[in-house]
């Protein structure tokens, strides 16, 4: 048997024994997972050609350098190049992960889309490495395309990361954007270049709007069907999306639940303050929340209680079991209570804090005006985004966003962009007043001030990085709370 055809046996027992890797030269290529094999002879030499669903790969054999079980190695020729490559294929026992494998195949594609979007510059360091320590996330393909003396810093995320990764996107741009520029060494990095999948450029193109000029965005949007990339304009997304409410329709909602609010409040006449009452977005229905945990819902005249998705309608036979609910979260769901790691009072905590807040906003500054304080006003299409949007406006008339969040949070400071972007735009177009919010403010003409609000330990270390490329029309504090303000809101720090 001749070397070649050796090698095409050892390869078919390698690939029939578990999972194969190749490697090139260190790199594994995971657009040849699950590939297939065929050594062709040519004279005394041989050609080796690799193909799966995501690419293929055709090398010159210099020589087989290793053929044992699990491992295969060759020196081959890239056509085009004077020195050898290595080539090699490793068995393993447990098959890489199957995110893992996608991103690396989405990695090798973004970078072949970059080198012909760009043909003058040079593809350099791409990789979907994870990196805890600067909060580099493995769900974006991170790297640095460069020309002459300058360069980009670029991003690509594939179609199957889904939304939440889209959304996500510009953070951890901006944060690869300040890692690179810190080691750019020589060269001048020009700014940030963000590859999206078609369609899904809208929330990072609305954010743009808050940036400084010097990040420098570029946003494409790509389509790996048709092979094509598009640089998008930001401004056909100025008007972001959101809506206002007539404060006249809350309160008829409102109106209309009374008897029902005084009802459910009788049943645990100790602290009835410690039930509360809104109307949820785009409904006409009233929830009732306890220390900010919803136990019941008002809607047409009919009660349903529980928690969860478990709910019965209210009546005389049941009142008791909802008698016994609110007896049950109001030892639970205690601020003294000694039991913390209890489910009901660890539930909702954003909505917790909210309630203490808006108990008394002066709380957090001497100079908010307690009579005027919303919560979720404008509305966000985004709709629950994990964190509390508060409204409230100073003494002086000046309006202020409140960031709530109860845990770290790498995006607070973008989810107050989305935030801040739609108070200011109905502030500008005088929807407050229109729609019967803050009755008899006179505004300061000034953009809305922006606070983000958490326990003192519990902001991101990110959210500095990302703060600092943001507009500084944006007048952002960090103000952080006692940890246990369950007990009562203390501001510890303001930034």
């Amino acid at each position: 048997m001749d070397d070649w055809s050796h090698l095409e046996q050892a390869l078919e027992q390698l690939t029939a024994s578990g999972p194969v890797e190749v490697h090139e030269d260190g790199e594994w290529l995971a657009a040849l997972d699950g590939f297939r094999s065929e050594v062709r002879r040519q004279g005394k030499q041989a050609l080796i050609h690799l193909w799966s669903s995501e690419g293929n790969l055709v090398r010159r054999i210099v020589r087989v350098a290793a053929c044992k079980p699990a491992h295969i190695q060759l020196e081959v020729q890239r056509f085009g190049r004077a020195k050898p490559a290595r080539l090699e294929f490793l068995g393993s026992e447990n098959k890489r992960p199957a995110a893992r494998i996608t991103r690396e195949q989405f990695r090798a594609r973004f970078g072949k889309m970059l080198a012909e979007q760009f043909p003058d510059a040079r593809v350099e360091s791409l990789t979907t490495a994870a990196d805890l320590k600067r909060s580099f996330s493995p769900l974006y393909a991170r790297g640095v395309i460069s020309q002459g003396r300058t360069a980009w810093g670029v991003m690509g995320v594939a179609p199957s990361e889904g939304a939440a990764a889209f959304e996500d996107m510009l953070a951890f741009g901006l944060l690869w954007l300040d890692w690179t520029r810190s080691h750019a060494e020589r060269r001048t990095l020009e700014g940030l270049r963000l590859f999206l999948p078609e369609a899904h450029s809208r929330i990072t193109l609305e954010r743009s709007h808050a940036l400084r000029a010097a990040v420098g965005l570029e946003v494409y949007e790509y389509s790996e069907r048709d092979r094509c990339v598009r640089k998008m304009e930001s401004s056909s997304h100025g008007n972001v999306e959101s809506w206002l409410t007539p404060r006249r329709e809350v309160e008829m909602t409102l109106g209309a639940a009374q008897g029902a609010i005084d009802r459910v409040r009788g049943f645990l006449p100790e602290e009835p303050d410690s039930i509360e009452v809104s109307v949820p977005l785009a409904t006409r229905e009233v929830s009732f929340r306890f220390r900010g945990l919803e136990f019941a819902r008002w809607d047409q005249g009919e009660v349903l209680f529980g928690i969860g998705d478990k709910r019965e309608s209210l009546g005389n036979a049941n009142s008791g079991k909802l008698k016994v609910l609110l007896r049950e979260l109001a030892l639970k769901r205690s601020p003294l209570t000694t039991n913390t790691h209890e489910p009901l009072y660890r539930a909702a905590p954003e909505r917790w804090l909210e309630s203490v807040v808006r108990a008394d906003p002066t709380r957090l500054d001497a100079q908010l005006d307690p009579k005027y304080f919303y919560s979720q006003v404008p509305a966000l299409a985004a709709g629950d985004r994990g964190v509390i949007d508060l409204l409230g406006v100073t003494r002086q008339g000046r309006l202020v966003v409140i960031e709530l969040k109860a845990s770290e949070d790498l995006q607070l400071p973008l989810q107050a962009v989305d935030y801040w972007l739609r108070v200011r735009r109905h502030l500008v177009e005088g929807n407050f007043q229109r729609f019967g919010y803050f009755p008899g403010i006179e505004f300061r003409n000034e953009a809305p001030l922006v606070w983000l609000v958490a326990p003192s330990l519990r902001f991101h270390p990110a959210n500095e990085v990302i703060v600092r490329y943001l507009t500084p029309e944006m007048q952002i504090s960090r103000i952080g709370l006692n940890e246990n303000w369950r007990r009562g809101v203390r501001v510890v720090f303001r930034q």
